[in-house]
């Protein structure tokens, strides 16, 4: 009966490290949002191949031991890979490479090995016929991939005419996020409010997979290629010779390549790219060996996942004790209060680390962090370094947060079910230029020619210092600060721009000010409701959730926002500029009373705003979700998952001529 148990409890095992592999192989190569570490992922695949091994009749041919994680995207066209686009085996340790020599040395005699950093981005394939780029694709599952073409183009050392007209080649790189490019990206995330990416990598894998190329260019994209897949016309003898190859060609190579006759050898040049990686402006997450001589590599061949003749050194999380010297509170775009521990200085990972990060309070209190504390650090596949755990407790009891915020000494709050400890007010300065940028924003007051680099201008000048400074710009004061490429025409835009949004229906202003929780929708639903600003200000939780689709979180941030004495003064300034406080929707017509519409897909002539803005008018409304309590759903081009579930639901689904039918 033991022995039955403990089979029974091996076969449970192993089908929990699948599922689990699966659901993270799928955060990370399908989502671009990883969950843990790849350290941790790696131990993880290893001990479910080493429990396959020792257990073959649990075997299942979709394992993910057997499979390269990725697949097709459906938002691009497959492409099938001509030629399979493998992984690599992994070795964590200094042996398991010397383990991998000997195997070589069964097959092959006198191999060199060629050496190269692994960059930590998206693999990617580039086809070229006569020397012209006509085709790229991610790499998917290995053997079908998606078809990125113009998404590629726009990365500038991606050649898309060759040196050389050769008959066709297939080569194979590796897309990646300078650190550089990913700082900024980061900052323009949190100023836009949005989930700032993990690390470059995701980054990377997100800019590859935008429907708009404008957005992957701007995103600073670069690529090393590494590979030859295939090639017409020229005969490549060996790895080296191909890279200086494609070096000819135009291509931007890998770094640092380097040709050595052992293993051994090999060990020192991986150890020398170790030591400096800190201080590259790419991410890396190992180094590759790989035999040189292609008829060596024809010899030792594959298995049904990784090539015999190559090995990727994955560099372990660096950890180091040291002692934390001070905690300090930032208070991010976002109105976040961060914590950052303040480090004795440590040597990890190539750099010199002195700050990490402590995430919340949560994770202090967990943890037991205190001022004074030695404390283990780790710097893995994140930028910023951080706090593991407490070795050795110097203080009493953890680290607690300022009640009210560093920046602007507002009280800060909490909300249910959120780590986050935040501060709302709306004139904090830490979260100024990011407020304004949303209040100006096309769904909010839309006022234009104050785009973000205008708005920062403006902030560092001194001619706005709270939101409703807007208001109070003239053209002189604009004039008299000299500021570059300010000219009269320019000024008179802005200054018109900013008289027009004053005329802007209650609802974009409440979305404008950037209630917590409140999106434009609701903003036009509290306006509709409450009909004035002052309405809603005083306004209950229980008068809130009165409004169908509001629930106990959002009418919560409401009041909470108009609490503050700072939100009042906020107002109050707007309303003494002039602007426009009350509802100015009318319904007009009462035919779709009682009626809720879901809008999909892209609809041949309307705008969604404006398809939701005429449901409006004649007393309907419309929701961002389909349910039973749904009539109609108004689908376009390019329905997605909606269109599937109204149909599963029997839900009408009407197009926007039988729309416009309809309200004639």
């Amino acid at each position: 009966m033991c022995l039955v148990k403990s089979m029974d409890s091996i076969k449970t095992e192993i089908e929990e490290l699948r599922k689990t592999l699966r659901y993270h192989s799928d955060r990370y190569y399908n989502d671009d949002a990883p969950e843990i570490e790849d350290y941790e992922y790696d131990m993880m695949m290893r001990k479910l191949k080493s429990l396959e091994d020792e257990h073959p009749e649990y075997d299942d041919p979709d394992s993910p031991t057997k499979r390269v994680g990725g697949k097709a995207d459906n938002t691009f066209e497959s492409v099938v890979h001509t030629v399979r686009m493998e992984s690599l085996q992994d070795a964590f340790s200094e042996g398991e490479l010397y383990d991998f020599e000997k195997r070589v040395l069964d097959v092959v005699s006198d191999p060199k090995y060629c050496v190269e950093p692994k960059i930590d981005g998206l693999s990617v394939s580039l086809e070229y016929e006569n020397g012209i780029f006509v085709r790229g694709s991610t790499r998917g599952d290995g053997n079908v991939g998606e078809d990125v073409t113009g998404n590629l183009r726009v990365i500038r050392n991606i050649p898309l005419k060759l040196n050389r007209d050769i008959p066709f080649i297939e080569v194979r790189g590796e897309v990646y996020m300078p650190k550089k490019s990913f700082d900024r990206v980061i900052d323009r995330q949190l100023l836009n409010g949005e989930k700032p990416f993990k690390n470059p990598r995701n980054a990377a894998a997100g800019s590859l997979r935008q429907k708009d190329s404008a957005v992957t260019a701007s995103r600073g994209l670069d690529i090393f290629v590494f590979n030859v897949q295939q090639v017409e016309g020229v005969t490549l003898n060996s790895h080296k010779e191909s890279l200086d190859f494609l070096k000819e060609l135009g291509f931007n190579t890998i770094p640092e390549y380097t040709l050595v006759d052992s293993v051994s050898k090999a060990v020192d040049v991986i150890r020398g790219i170790g030591e400096k990686r800190g201080e590259l402006e790419y991410d890396i997450d190992g180094a590759v060996i790989k035999v040189d001589d292609f008829s060596m590599r024809a010899e030792l061949g594959s298995t049904a996942k990784f090539p015999k003749w190559a090995i990727a050194f994955k560099y372990p999380p660096e950890e180091k004790q040291t002692k934390l010297i001070d905690i300090e509170i930032a208070v991010g775009r976002t109105g976040v209060l961060t914590p950052t521990a303040v480090l004795e200085p440590v040597h990890l990972a190539g750099t010199t680390v002195s700050r990490a990060t402590l995430h919340n309070q949560d994770f202090i209190n967990e943890k037991g962090v205190n001022i004074g504390d030695t404390v283990t650090v780790r710097k893995a596949g994140d930028i910023i370094p951080e706090v593991l755990c407490v070795n050795e407790k110097c203080s009493d009891g953890s680290f607690v947060y300022p009640t009210v915020c560093p920046s602007c000494g507002s009280d800060v709050v909490r909300e249910n079910g959120e780590a986050a400890i935040r501060c709302i007010n709306p004139d904090c300065p830490a979260q100024l230029l990011r407020n304004l940028i949303h209040f100006c924003s096309r769904d909010a007051m839309d006022i234009e020619g104050l785009g973000p680099s205008i708005l920062e201008t403006f902030v560092n000048n001194g001619l706005i210092s709270k939101t409703q400074d807007i208001y109070k710009l003239t053209f002189e004061s604009i004039a008299e600060a000299n500021l570059e490429g300010f000219k009269e025409k320019s000024i008179n835009n802005i200054i018109s721009s900013v008289e027009n949004s004053k005329k802007n229906d209650l609802g974009k202003l409440l979305f404008a000010l950037g209630i917590r929780h409140i999106g434009a929708k609701a903003g036009s639903l509290l306006a509709s409701h409450f009909k004035n600003i002052q309405a809603v200000m005083n306004a209950s939780c229980d008068d809130i959730l009165e409004i169908d689709g509001f629930g106990a979180v959002m009418a919560q941030s409401v009041v909470d926002f108009f609490k503050n004495e700072k939100s009042k003064r906020l107002v109050d300034g707007l309303i003494e500029s002039g602007v426009n406080t009350k509802s100015l929707s009318v319904v007009t017509d009462t035919r779709f009373a009682k009626k809720t519409f879901v809008l999909t897909g892209t609809l041949p002539t309307l705008k969604r705003a404006e398809a939701s803005e005429i449901i409006e008018r004649f007393g309907g409304k419309t929701s961002s979700s389909v349910s039973k309590k749904t009539d109609y759903v108004l689908a376009g081009e390019e329905a997605g998952s909606k269109l599937d579930k109204a149909i599963a639901l029997g839900i009408e689904i009407i197009s926007e001529e039988q729309f416009m039918e309809m309200i004639k």
